[in-house]
């Protein structure tokens, strides 16, 4: 998160920013939280939970990011791109503890290694979302971002000694982040990310997602 916002902030040092390219950075984002929600949250989640319950978990963490989204709205401030980055980091830093407790594997570390990468198409469309207001310098976004990466390591030691043998709650807290993540991405980050007679941003999407899609078939090969 907090390299992200740093090449936000060497792109802001230009005087005009390549909008496509920053377009293309915000569809990649996008395409990278779906396959977190497609390839990993959901699936994780369901596994561990009869179809009832997922489906209200998944349905709850819609309706609590629309809430969000509304009183942010009202009170004034632009933080979606950031609930969203932050919504799928926690949830998944769980996961890898839990999935540590019971020893290292090669689908923890590949796991590791796509939290890291989603992350920094991620901070930096949220660095340039929290800047667009004005009202917060570039450098305390990046202080606050610093602090914020260091949610990962805490969820990951809570998920390490606390839910390492709650897979149920496990399944909920993903599936609850699955359905806020999607109203996001479709809420905010997709129509942001799309530019008249360009091309760039959407093949972004669709390469955002393959991030996610190597990751899952290097996790799940030989299985």
């Amino acid at each position: 998160m907090p390299l992200g916002a740093l090449l936000a902030r060497l792109r802001l040092k230009q005087e005009r920013a390549d909008s496509e390219l920053r377009h293309s950075v915000m569809a990649f984002g996008g395409g990278a939280l779906i396959s977190a929600v497609a390839l990993v949250l959901v699936p994780e989640g369901i596994a561990s939970l009869p179809p009832g319950p997922a489906l209200a978990y998944f349905f709850s963490g819609g309706l609590a990011f629309m809430a969000l989204d509304i009183w942010l709205f009202k009170i004034n401030t632009r933080a979606s791109q950031m609930a969203a980055m932050l919504s799928d980091f926690v949830p998944e830093s769980i996961a890898l503890g839990a999935m540590f407790a019971l020893g290292p594997t090669r689908a923890g570390w590949m796991l590791a290694g796509m939290i890291a990468l989603q992350n920094l198409p991620e901070g930096y469309n949220a660095f340039h979302e929290l800047q667009a207001n004005r009202k917060t310098s570039p450098r305390r976004i990046t202080i606050a971002f610093t602090f914020m990466a260091l949610l990962g390591p805490l969820a990951g030691v809570l998920g390490y000694f606390a839910l390492a043998q709650s897979p149920l709650t496990v399944a909920a807290i993903m599936l609850f982040a699955a359905g806020g993540i999607l109203y996001s991405v479709f809420q905010d980050i997709a129509p942001q990310a799309k530019l008249e007679r360009h091309w760039g941003p959407a093949m972004g999407a669709v390469l955002g997602f393959g991030l996610g899609l190597g990751g899952y078939l290097l996790t799940h090969s030989g299985r």
